[in-house]
């Protein structure tokens, strides 16, 4: 039985996650502020505690800390989006390294963010082209602070996380709102490049990756070919049987955008990410297909 420890693991992915290895007999345990559940363990994600004994002898410790990025950036919000994500991880690297058995495996979450905007050029882990604006230098930020730590016996494997499209979380749950409004059309020019992942698969990467002891570094969590945002609606449209929806240009985005307290970085980004690496390892999605995708999730 694997032991599995998830930092941050109370969010949709943490859940996902937890979930899918309970059902299949390992032991998981979840690091939070908030611990309510038996296999929960308190930690403020800065600071050394009783946590760091969970470490011990783990298999694999996956971490998931960090402010979510729905929201406006301002000097406050940015502040708590870089400490949150930067803090966790340093401390994580110093608990591993005052281990006697510290965990096999360490992931640390990343985002297919830190690649530019791009309608054209395929970012993949070798050749994408990284760019430098706030969400991006976060991403950097993020992963220089996981590899700047030495932790000589322990593997370290980033996970740069596409959108992940879920039946209870992540971005279909806002899309699906819009659709049934009757305001989900195309958002903006409708030609930016959506890279996505199937929480099905998202959950068979990690598990791919945990047994795969020969790769480590900084893999794209995505599907092999993004769509784009006119095709995402036009499909979502389709499989919840509303056919109409009232688009959005950008000027009207970024009005909406304030109004809720977001920013349209989130839906006018084109992130034209692809996972070569997973790829090249023999990794198949069960679903690389958006239409297949979303009839799964919706309609089952």
């Amino acid at each position: 039985m694997k032991n599995i420890i998830i930092a941050g693991g109370t969010g949709f992915l943490g859940q996902v996650l937890e979930n899918y290895f309970i059902e299949n007999k390992y032991h998981v345990s979840i690091l939070t502020r908030h611990p309510k559940l038996k296999n929960d363990i308190y930690w403020n994600a800065k600071d050394l505690g009783e946590w760091t004994k969970a470490l011990e002898n783990a298999d694999v410790l996956i971490n998931l800390t960090g402010k979510s990025v729905d929201c406006r950036y301002t000097e406050a919000n940015k502040k708590l989006i870089y400490d949150s994500r930067i803090d966790a991880t340093h401390i994580l690297g110093l608990a591993i390294n005052l281990c006697e058995h510290p965990p096999k495996l360490w992931m640390n979450a990343s985002t297919a963010t830190i690649y530019e905007h791009s309608l054209c050029h395929e970012n993949d882990e070798e050749t994408g082209i990284i760019g430098d604006d706030f969400s991006m230098n976060i991403a950097k930020s993020w992963e220089d602070a996981f590899y700047s730590i030495t932790n000589p016996k322990t593997r370290k494997i980033a996970l740069r996380t596409s959108i992940v499209l879920g039946k209870h979380g992540g971005a279909l749950l806002p899309l699906k709102k819009l659709i049934s409004f009757g305001i989900g059309g195309t958002q903006g020019s409708g030609k930016q490049k959506v890279s996505w992942i199937h929480e099905a698969d998202f959950i068979r990467t990690v598990e791919f990756l945990i047994d795969h002891p020969q790769l480590s570094g900084s893999f794209n969590l995505c599907v092999p070919k993004p769509t784009d945002n006119k095709t995402l609606m036009q499909t979502l449209r389709k499989t919840m049987g509303i056919p109409i929806g009232v688009s959005h240009p950008e000027w009207l985005l970024t009005f909406g955008a304030k109004l809720i307290g977001t920013e349209t970085e989130l839906i006018l980004k084109s992130r034209n990410v692809i996972p070569k690496r997973l790829l090249e390892n023999g990794f198949n999605f069960k679903y690389g297909n958006i239409q297949d995708a979303l009839v799964n999730l919706i309609k089952y």
